[in-house]
């Protein structure tokens, strides 16, 4: 089943807007330009994803690749959460988004090597746990002068809940107790699995560009957020979905300017959410135009 999520989309709205110099693809693609086809318009180029998306799908449905997915551990949500109840007051929230944070305790002195993620149902996977002065690193920058801080006075062992590829899941943590909280901030500690070879090649000739990354998806698993680039000068970026039983392939497109005038080098991050038929489960996200999932950033 395809279906388009362009003007039909529930949601698209900006995320961040980054000017960038980029390919003379965008540009062609993304800036009102036509491509050398012999005269296509939008309906082609949908026309072209469709066709790329049913390649992806075939190649994933029912494959090795799909079966290391589905066996491995692959976040799918935000692996920091914040204090039960979310920060309090403006300097802490800015603080965490500037990930300005001050240790003031100790760091523990040893710790397991690895730890067992775990879910409802599904077998257990062991995986390597990062040292917690390396998942510390992870999360703190570099404090800039008298800018507002978290300050960290404690850190242990402890596990979180977590969206993954097969659900969800109780993954091993690092439990930081911030001065002023009740509860603690929590870092995933175990390492990913590394992403499964894919069972296709990347289409560089495809219009459009591949998507930048998943952001989210909704609590019923009806609907996913990804990041979508696109020129300042078009109608903005549409995604299409291809669904399968095993799959849901996504495909960047942009709508060409209607007069067709010419653009600059220039392009924009575009959050899009997508409308699934039925909730994403463990069915591979994948891109259209590199053949590979989508990773949550």
């Amino acid at each position: 089943m395809s279906r388009r999520a362009g003007s039909a989309r529930t949601t698209s709205a900006p995320a961040m807007v980054v000017v960038m110099a980029v390919a003379v693809s965008l540009l062609t693609a993304g800036c009102g330009s036509r491509p050398e086809t012999g005269g296509s318009d939008d309906q082609d180029l949908a026309s072209a994803s469709a066709h790329r998306s049913r390649q992806v799908a075939a190649a994933w449905d029912g494959s090795a690749a799909a079966a290391e997915w589905r066996s491995g551990y692959h976040p799918m949500a935000e692996v920091v959460q914040p204090p039960h109840g979310g920060l309090r007051g403006r300097a802490d929230r800015r603080a965490y988004r500037e990930r300005n944070f001050v240790l003031r305790g100790e760091l523990p002195a040893t710790w397991p090597k690895t730890g067992r993620v775990t879910w409802s149902g599904s077998p257990p996977l062991t995986r390597p746990l990062t040292a917690p002065a390396e998942s510390y690193e992870t999360l703190a920058g570099a404090r800039v002068g008298d800018a507002p801080h978290l300050t960290v006075t404690g850190v242990e062992p402890g596990t979180m809940s977590l969206v993954t590829s097969r659900g969800p899941a109780t993954v091993p943590a690092w439990l930081l107790t911030l001065d002023g909280y009740d509860s603690p901030l929590r870092l995933a500690a175990a390492l990913p699995s590394e992403l499964p070879a894919s069972p296709i090649r990347p289409d560089r000739d495809l219009p459009g560009q591949p998507l930048r990354r998943l952001t989210g998806i909704a609590a019923d698993g009806r609907s996913v957020t990804v990041v979508a680039l696109h020129g300042v000068c078009d109608d903005g970026p549409a995604v299409d979905v291809l669904e399968t039983a095993g799959s849901a392939v996504l495909s960047a497109l942009v709508k060409s300017r209607e007069d067709g005038g010419t653009c600059t080098k220039q392009g924009k991050l575009e959050e899009v959410t997508v409308k699934l038929a039925r909730p994403l489960g463990d069915r591979v996200l994948l891109d259209a135009h590199t053949g590979r999932p989508i990773a949550y950033r």
